[in-house]
């Protein structure tokens, strides 16, 4: 089940334009009834598409006045440009900020100030009041430890899609942000209540976000951890909820500087919406997926992370 783009009319065999990406019901689901921007790369040097009428009547000598911001940016935005992979597709779109977020972190600690790296990338417990590390944070990653990074991708490359295919990119991007905010957020105000400062960064939050929706829907879907051991997503998740609360909960010392907060507050969240997706919503999803990891979302090591 989807949204249209255009009525917002939910569909449950929703058709995807293959000139713009966009998700559309039957009713706007041609190129002339959902004003499709991949129109206007069609190449046709003959005018084959040519109605024969004068359009000057428009005033603007045969061109439109409405001009899009993607016909400004000095990059072939269309359905056969370099960006065409992204529309429609904000899983994708945010493992690629959070590559460009970790480039960008490497720079900064080469070429910059700690605190220049704190304030932009890590939300921490002495300056929670730096609103943008609410964002940013969720799509940086600990530099010393790939694992982190590495884990937390591949969760939501293999998962988010699924997701943003039943709730639509706009739904599933701001499950992913809302979801990644309150985490962190979370974990800084455990943090304080326990009485230690803290920094907090990674996307784990929204990770396990997505797959606490996932296990809503269907909690029998089968994952096949490093691509051998098939293992219902209910004890997959159940395991990662019993091992943040034990951590939590201070049974167990320590947490390898996990944010174990951050991680069950997102998955909070994620069986939370997949709840009102179930109530609210017809839809359905697959029966196995095969999902290969390291340490799953965050990883090991030692500075907090989520």
């Amino acid at each position: 089940m989807a949204k249209c783009d255009v009525c917002g009319k939910d569909e449950s065999m929703p058709y995807n334009c293959r000139h713009c990406g966009g998700t559309f019901c039957a009713d706007h689901r041609l190129p002339e009834n959902h004003d499709c921007t991949g129109l206007q790369d069609w190449n046709d040097p003959q005018g084959v598409f040519d109605s024969g009428f004068d359009e000057s009547v428009n005033g603007g000598g045969g061109t439109s006045k409405a001009s899009s911001l993607a016909d400004k940016i000095p990059i072939n935005t269309g359905a056969g440009g370099p960006l065409a992979y992204f529309r429609g597709n904000m899983t994708y779109t945010f493992l690629a900020l959070i590559l460009l977020t970790f480039l960008a972190q490497l720079v900064v600690e080469l070429f910059g100030s700690r605190s220049l790296y704190e304030s932009l990338f890590l939300l921490t417990s002495w300056n929670v009041e730096y609103v943008w590390t609410w964002v940013t944070s969720i799509f940086s990653h600990s530099t010393n430890n790939l694992m982190h990074i590495v884990g937390n991708s591949i969760v939501i490359f293999f998962f988010g899609p699924l997701v943003e295919r039943y709730v639509g990119s706009r739904d599933f991007a701001i499950l992913f942000v809302v979801s990644g905010v309150l985490a962190g957020l979370s974990q800084v105000a455990i943090s304080v209540i326990q009485g230690y400062p803290t920094a907090v960064l990674g996307a784990s939050g929204a990770a396990l976000a997505i797959l606490g929706v996932l296990t809503v829907l269907n909690p029998d879907l089968k994952v096949y951890l490093y691509f051998i051991l098939p293992v219902p997503i209910w004890l997959l998740t159940a395991g990662y909820a019993l091992i943040s609360i034990t951590f939590l909960s201070g049974v167990i010392g320590g947490g390898g500087g996990i944010a174990h907060g951050a991680h069950l507050v997102g998955l909070v969240i994620g069986l939370a919406y997949g709840q009102y997706i179930k109530q609210n919503r017809n839809v359905s999803a697959p029966n196995r997926l095969e999902f290969g990891g390291g340490g799953g979302p965050g990883g090991p090591g030692g500075r907090r992370r989520f």
